[in-house]
């Protein structure tokens, strides 16, 4: 009783002081070593030091509390906990933590002693669950039995798991454990006669409850791989529908519950944003577009940007992104282009078309996948389309050597849609004097249309509604056609054009 009131006290003694950390690795060349630090599940440099003689020593006052390695050469390392206590640890390879003898941390005692206990009862739970699988009648007795053995197990863990948080309520172990524990979900509830009267009940429950175990308020957990893992989790598709709306609503009931100077903010922000900005489902950009207008743009209430943890000119490049591409998720109704055709007399927008669905299609007549995914879609137009009141608006810039490219490439490949083209005179016109064809022909967004529609490389694609909404982008050609197939209800359509995986993959960027 005595120790463990001694190491209590130790815990709580120690997490006022930044303290040095010092390694003794037995065998260890002399060499170049790296601290390293969790931020939610990566880990980046902390700190550097030289190793002689196998002892290395880092400066603790350096370090915030959390989870830590030492990287060795070779990308071998070992993980530590440091909680503002002087850490002394010696160990040797090759297994560096199992081998890790604690001069100095009690904290560090309390995590090998942990981790030993765990893995003691993993081996005996393996060892059922082998048996297990030698019986084929799971209703035997025997099989129910081992089934007794692996609950009295699991049920000794949480005891000595719930015992140490109830001891050590300060230490980052019992923040590790308490992670660690899955949400306990009560039964269903049932009428008179035992059925179930809510079939949702654990589903919402679970979702509900899903970060009870995660003190987040304690910014210790951002160097805990534990929580950007749960994140991950609570938002991909086995807790979430991945719907962007679905996905928002969530995400803003988990961010507004936390302090807005925290790192807890900072890490969740920034890895649902980084995240959903990587997400290849289309339409999934909404979320990081709307998490970034929100906690990146927005102002706190000091009148300062929410996103304390960016320099401002990174804060400003940012959010001028957010500007372009908030008008082009699906949903919203980007802006017309009005540029002149190829006879270069006649002005046409696409919000003048007529057409059931449009497809707004950028390009490039010197873009050699252009030159490939063009003809494809004069062919989809042609035989498919175009009989069903869809029209294809194509928009290109022909300036320069740009401009005969572009007639002779409509011309030999024998393109029968709306192709329209940005042209050294209208970019002249519109520089020496604006007012003589905006508004009355074009806009400033059709003139800088590669801005507005964020047409970084080409092809581009979007899929427009009567309305002129977007519903649909980042097709291939053939992605296109199965996605009208669908749209307008085609019973058995004839597949025109196959499907290309580089082209697939490229019409995601």
């Amino acid at each position: 009783m005595k120790n463990i009131v001694l190491l209590a006290a130790l815990l709580s003694i120690g997490s006022i002081f930044g303290q040095k950390i010092k390694f003794n690795i037995v065998g260890q060349k002399d060499t170049v070593i790296h601290l390293v630090k969790y931020t939610g599940n990566k880990l980046y440099y902390a700190d550097t030091a030289n190793i002689k003689g196998g002892v290395v020593v880092f400066d603790g006052k350096k370090q915030k509390p959390g989870l830590f390695a030492v990287l060795l050469p070779g990308q071998k390392y070992f993980e530590f906990v440091y909680n503002n206590e002087e850490v002394d640890i010696e160990t040797f390879g090759p297994e560096y933590f199992t081998n890790m003898k604690i001069k100095k941390s009690a904290e560090n005692q309390l995590f090998i002693d942990y981790m030993a206990y765990l893995t003691a009862k993993r081996k005996e739970s393996t060892s059922i669950s082998e048996e297990q699988k030698k019986i084929s009648d799971v209703e035997s007795d025997k099989y129910k039995e081992l089934t007794k053995k692996a609950q009295i197990i699991s049920d000794e863990v949480l005891i000595y798991q719930n015992d140490l948080i109830a001891k050590y309520p300060n230490s980052i172990v019992a923040l590790i454990v308490n992670m660690s524990i899955e949400v306990k979900i009560p039964d269903a509830p049932k009428d008179q006669n035992g059925k179930i009267t809510d079939s949702t009940f654990q589903y919402r429950y679970y979702r509900s409850h899903f970060f009870d175990n995660f003190n987040l308020k304690d910014e210790r957990i951002t160097t805990i791989p534990l929580y950007h893992n749960r994140l991950d989790t609570y938002f991909g598709k086995t807790m979430l529908l991945q719907q962007p709306d679905t996905i928002l609503k969530y995400a803003y009931e988990l961010i507004d519950k936390l302090n807005p100077k925290s790192s807890v903010y900072e890490l969740t922000v920034t890895s649902l944003m980084t995240s959903f900005e990587k997400n290849k489902i289309m339409g999934m950009d909404k979320v990081w577009i709307k998490l970034g207008e929100k906690y990146i743009c927005s102002k706190a209430s000091d009148g300062k940007n929410a996103a304390f943890w960016l320099k401002q000119d990174k804060i400003e490049d940012f959010c001028g992104k957010i500007d372009v591409q908030k008008n082009l998720v699906i949903g919203s109704k980007p802006a017309n282009i009005s540029l002149l055709d190829t006879t270069e007399k006649v002005w046409k927008d696409f919000y003048s078309l007529k057409s059931d669905y449009t497809v707004l299609y950028f390009w490039s007549p010197n873009c050699g996948h252009c030159k490939v995914t063009t003809p494809k879609l004069q062919k989809l137009y042609e035989q498919k389309l175009k009989a069903r009141n869809v029209e294809v608006f194509a928009v290109t810039a022909a300036v320069g050597e740009d401009y005969p490219l572009w007639k002779k490439f409509i011309r030999e490949n024998h393109i029968t849609f709306t192709n329209v083209a940005l042209t050294e005179p209208i970019i002249r016109i519109a520089g020496k004097n604006a007012n003589e064809i905006i508004p009355k022909y074009t806009t400033v967004e059709s003139i800088k249309y590669d801005d507005y529609y964020d047409v970084v490389t080409t092809p581009r694609v979007f899929v427009l509604d009567k309305d002129k909404k977007i519903i649909a982008k980042q097709l291939s050609i053939s992605q296109l056609e199965d996605y009208l197939d669908n749209l307008q209800k085609v019973k058995n359509p004839v597949k025109i054009i196959p499907e290309d995986p580089k082209e697939a993959e490229d019409a995601k960027h």
